[in-house]
């Protein structure tokens, strides 16, 4: 799909919605490729540290002539800091200093020094008990949601998504969502929320809250794609539609 158009490409590993990585050999080929073709490559590793069978491999540590982005937000938690860091080749740190200085000058010192604290091997053991809640939760969640009917062809390697196909639950994952959540009290994204490609098809499901509520969840979901007249106490409740399909 490389036109005259296209300057480069932008990768995410792990990846929002799937939650999938790319594998060290993908990744370098995908460098080469876009180095063939005079393009830049930009790799988005916000979720790297959220992984559960593999560890990662920066783009950075493949080449130099990358530009790697990532964050506080996600492995740390510090979604509110607004705090993150670029790696990009040198040539281009004179122009990236420009931009910086002219957007955002710098981070707020409280900020820095919370990011620092985050680098303390005692906050990173506590962040990794964290990522061990993560990889129960998700390892509760997808057996679950694949009994129900949903289409999980890969198992999610990182982040805290599950990207499902609904095909066989509904036409819609837009009218699907909102009635979950209007109806059910669960709260779900439609796959449009994430490009255009068969979006009617996908909903995606975050496995960022406790068991507790993870486990609640998975029971209203079922009940939702049941005949059961017994409804769940949340606004405008009313009684699943036939064989289990929920569309408009």
């Amino acid at each position: 799909h490389w036109g005259r158009a296209v300057a480069g490409a932008w990768l995410g590993s792990p990846s929002n919605p799937t939650g999938t990585l790319i594998a060290e050999p993908e990744l370098r080929a995908m460098i080469d490729y876009c180095r063939e073709k005079s393009g830049f490559v930009i790799v988005d590793e916000i979720y790297h540290g959220l992984t559960y069978e593999t560890s990662p491999v920066s783009a950075a540590a493949i080449t130099d002539d990358v530009f790697v982005i990532n964050s506080f937000s996600k492995y740390f938690g510090m979604t509110g800091w607004r705090l993150g860091w670029l790696i990009a080749p040198e040539r281009f740190v004179p122009e990236i200093e420009k931009l910086a200085q002219n957007i955002y000058l710098a981070p707020p010192t409280p900020a820095q020094h919370a990011a620092l604290t985050a680098l303390e091997p005692a906050t990173i053991d506590i962040l990794e008990n964290h990522r061990d809640a993560f990889k129960r939760r998700r390892d509760f969640l997808l057996p679950a949601l694949r009994e129900l009917g949903f289409d999980i062809p890969v198992q999610p390697q990182g982040a805290f998504y599950i990207y499902a196909n609904c095909a066989r639950l509904t036409d819609d994952s837009h009218a699907f969502t909102l009635r979950l959540l209007e109806d059910y009290g669960v709260a779900i994204a439609p796959g449009i929320d994430f490009g255009s490609h068969r979006t009617e098809e996908h909903v995606r499901f975050a496995y960022t809250t406790s068991m507790k509520k993870l486990q609640q969840g998975v029971a209203r979901l079922a009940k939702a794609l049941t005949n059961s007249p017994n409804n769940f106490d949340a606004p405008g409740a009313q009684a699943p539609l036939p064989n289990g399909r929920l569309v408009k």
